[in-house]
């Protein structure tokens, strides 16, 4: 049996190993976490409308009925491809074949003042540690004397207009509204500010014009700020300083402003591309090496359709998966074909609050907003979510925040 170390249980490879859970490959699955975490819902977590359990699914578990697949946690912290082998903080694992999936991680763009200040939410960690601020601040403005501490304890400014900003926007927008006036009815929530700020043209870019329209029109009736063509340039904990001279009093800021690849140390420097990326073949194999792989978001793949290379989304972390397991299987086979990958978009999806989301499908190229767009986006993440007993938690909980607002 063949050797196959998989790094990373994101989208990319947890789907790699499942695949594969039946063949004759001896795989090894190693993360830092024994779960994997269902990331597009960590904004619900973050603003209290799920528990972290209920998007966090046992590895162990999704291989019950394999005995192929050996969960192992760790940290890497070396690749060494002249001797097949990886070193972490448990130990050093050898393999026949490697498969990077490790995913990408926030880029504060090398702003250490920034990355001390503000709140990413890019793991379950992250999303309860801004929960926990949110709820605080709160808490600190009921006491509050001065008048304009008040004002900062009550003002949340998101950085970045791509779903996710868009997401926790609407979210901490609807709790304003039902939730925030009942918990804290001594504090005046007219007097709270959430602002959304985007440094391009649009929010949802990658979205149609119509979906960027509606987006921002849904989050202006919510009473958040869009401030477009907008870019943040300092915070200290206080103060949001923008690149046009003007400041925002806020005690929290939320960044969504940008990701990059987790690549391990070891891969050579002439292989990693923008965004901290990895180069890859249309095989997903890792240029000038015969047994290295990357999928997913820490793969940059370069295709006719996609010269600056594929969304960093789960479709794509999926989609090329399926690929490599395919291929995998052909080369342990002796196949002479293996696929080349190209990516089929499904479509993009974003939920703005409560009855409120845009879709955009491209074939046949259609567009829905509001209540039917919101009932899509619901259906389809219930259905993407590990475990019925996930699924069944997040359904009562959405079923019980909605029915109580």
């Amino acid at each position: 049996m063949k050797k196959l170390l998989i790094i990373g249980a994101g989208f990319a490879g947890l789907r790699l190993a499942r695949k594969l859970k039946h063949s004759h490959f001896d795989i090894w699955l190693i993360d830092k976490n024994n779960y994997h975490q269902f990331q597009p819902l960590f904004y619900q977590v973050a603003t209290a409308g799920l528990d972290a359990s209920n998007i966090s699914f046992p590895l162990r578990k999704a291989f019950h009925k394999s005995n192929n697949v050996r969960i192992r946690l760790g940290e890497v912290k070396q690749i060494i491809p002249a001797e097949n082998k990886i070193i972490t903080d448990t130990g050093d694992i050898g393999y026949d074949a490697l498969v990077l999936a490790t995913g990408a991680g926030t880029n504060f763009f090398g702003n250490k003042q920034l990355e001390e200040n503000a709140f990413p939410m890019k793991s379950t960690v992250e999303a309860l540690q801004l929960r926990h601020r949110l709820i605080q601040n709160f808490e600190d403005a009921t006491i509050a004397k001065d008048e304009q501490e008040l004002l900062r304890l009550m003002t949340i400014v998101v950085v970045g207009g791509g779903p996710t900003g868009v997401e926790v926007s609407g979210a901490i927008a609807d709790m304003k509204r039902f939730v925030l006036p009942k918990d804290y009815p001594e504090l005046d929530f007219s007097k709270m500010k959430i602002y959304l700020l985007e440094g391009s043209e649009k929010v949802l870019e990658n979205m149609s014009q119509q979906s960027s329209e509606d987006s921002k029109k849904y989050l202006q009736r919510l009473g958040v700020t869009v401030l477009n063509n907008t870019k943040l340039v300092e915070y200290d904990g206080k103060t949001v300083t923008l690149r046009d001279g003007n400041t925002i009093p806020a005690a929290t800021v939320i960044w969504a402003a940008g990701i990059r690849g987790n690549v391990p140390a070891g891969i050579q420097p002439d292989l990693i591309a923008r965004g901290n990326r990895i180069k890859v073949d249309r095989h997903n194999k890792v240029l000038n090496s015969h047994n290295i792989f990357a999928i997913g978001d820490v793969a940059f793949m370069e295709t006719p359709k996609y010269p600056n290379s594929h969304p960093q989304v789960a479709q794509v972390a999926i989609q090329q998966a399926d690929n490599l397991a395919e291929n995998l299987m052909r080369i342990e086979s002796k196949s002479g074909v293996h696929y080349e990958f190209e990516y089929y978009d499904k479509g993009s999806m974003a939920t703005v609050g409560r009855n409120l989301a845009v879709v955009d499908l491209p074939k046949p190229k259609w567009h829905f907003s509001g209540f039917f767009a919101w009932f899509i986006w619901m259906s389809l993440h219930l259905m993407l979510i590990l475990g019925v007993k996930n699924r069944f938690f997040v359904f009562c909980n959405w079923l019980y925040n909605y029915l109580t607002f």
